[in-house]
Order: C-alpha cells, then sequence, then structure tokens
C-alpha cells in the first residue's frame, strides 16, 4: 500500500501532476508588514502608476527591504523540493487589479526571462526591452526547470480577478495559438482562489489567465521566479536573489 503523501511532499505533487498548488497562511503573519513596505515605492521609470502604483518589475531591487521578508526558508522549503539544490529569485514582480487598473488577462503561458544582456546563445529569441531590462523566450527545457511563487497580500476569489489554470497544460512544451485554443475546449479551468498569505506555486509554462475583477478589492501579489541553473554563453539573471 502506497503512503499518502505528507504537508512537506504534497505541494511537489500537484506541481508534477497539475503544473500547480496552492499553500495557505504561509504569508499571513507578515502581509502588514510587506503591504507597509510596498508603500514606499517610489514613482520610476520602472513602476506603473495611475492613481496609484498597480505595477512593479524588478520589485526587490527596488525595495530591497522585502528580500529578508520574501527569499526567506519558507519559500526555500516550497521551492528547494521542486527544484533541487541551491535555488534562487530570478525576477520579481508586484500586480494589483484596482478599478483603474482593471483588465483580463487571455490564456498564456510565461515564456520570457530577464537577463542583463543580449546574447547569441542559440535557442535564445525573440529579444525584447521592458523598463530598460532585457528580456528574451529562452529554450522549454529552461522555462521547465523554473517555478513561480505568487504571494497573495488580499482574499483572491473569482470575483476579484483569480488566475485560472488549465492543469496538466505545463508539460505540453512552448505551444502556438491554436494549441491554446484546443486545450482550452477539452480541459475544464481550476479557478485558484487563495486567501490573504497563501501561496500560489506555479510553473510557467501552466496555461493561465485572469478575469476583470468585479468588485473593488484589492488583489495585490507578488510574483516572484525561481531557477536553479545558470545561462549559457556568459549570460546572467538579471535579478538573482540568492538563499
Amino acid at each position: 500500500m502506497s503512503s499518502l503523501p505528507t504537508a512537506e511532499t504534497f505541494h511537489t505533487q500537484s506541481i508534477d501532476s497539475d503544473g500547480y498548488a496552492i499553500v495557505e497562511d504561509l504569508f499571513a503573519a507578515q502581509c502588514d508588514e510587506i503591504l507597509a513596505l510596498l508603500k514606499e515605492l517610489p514613482v520610476s521609470q520602472k513602476v506603473r502608476q495611475r492613481e496609484g502604483v498597480y505595477g512593479v518589475r524588478d520589485l526587490l531591487g527596488i525595495v530591497p527591504d522585502l528580500k529578508p521578508v520574501l527569499i526567506s526558508d519558507k519559500i526555500l522549503g516550497l521551492v528547494e523540493p521542486i527544484l533541487g539544490n541551491a535555488p534562487f529569485a530570478v525576477r520579481s514582480i508586484y500586480f494589483d487589479k484596482p478599478n483603474d487598473a482593471n483588465w483580463m488577462v487571455p490564456w498564456h503561458q510565461d515564456l520570457t526571462i530577464a537577463v542583463n544582456g543580449k546574447s547569441d546563445a542559440p535557442g535564445f529569441g525573440p529579444w525584447s526591452v521592458k523598463a530598460g531590462v532585457v528580456h528574451v523566450q529562452p529554450p522549454a527545457e529552461i522555462l521547465e526547470n523554473m517555478v513561480t511563487v505568487r504571494v497573495h497580500l488580499d482574499d483572491c476569489t473569482a470575483e476579484n480577478g483569480a488566475l485560472e489554470v488549465l492543469p496538466g497544460t505545463h508539460v505540453k512544451g512552448r505551444l502556438s495559438s491554436d494549441e491554446i485554443n484546443r486545450l482550452r475546449g477539452s480541459i475544464p479551468p481550476q479557478v485558484c482562489e487563495v486567501k490573504r498569505g497563501g501561496c500560489l506555486i506555479m510553473r510557467p509554462l501552466l496555461l493561465h489567465s485572469s478575469q476583470k475583477s468585479t468588485n473593488e478589492k484589492h488583489r495585490r501579489v507578488i510574483h516572484i521566479e525561481f531557477a536553479a541553473c545558470d545561462l549559457p554563453n556568459g549570460m546572467n539573471w538579471f535579478e538573482r536573489s540568492d538563499f
């Protein structure tokens, strides 16, 4: 008889089979501290703003005081069983979905990484620049060995734009538009409702989307991507933060 998964291994099994897992309450005690630090965000070319801040790239570089809170043993305990020894953060983004920044995000995979400069490395491309940072689509095998942790600072429900996912699509490689449409018609979407302080863990190649918020509540999320491998041809991760 096979043994039941322990609390420590359950999320890794969900990641393997479905491409995502939800771990509740991990940062419940730190949410107020994190939100207080986010209030100190400067207005710059890296911060997108209307009435208030709703999107920030290179978050840990802009607010370094967040690093000891977020790049901690709590997240290491989630990431290391998935990626193996010595994982590190490679990109951090802050999202909100208030009324003045409320849009639907269509079904997609997260295909780009942020790097320190352009390279002739085989299999990398196309290249782009976002907020002054070079981005590129790497070979699928790099994305297959990454994982994202989304720390929720508010209750996230279907009414305020919770992420929807198509379970199991993380193992299908980089998908074309036709393949995405076919999978949308054959796999029932799952809404990833997460309470304040909980985490959604997901593979970058998992198909996901989000609807517009239908209430006036915040949906503040810190999105942190992790890897455990170096890049070829002298290329480096732009935003590397080690544990």
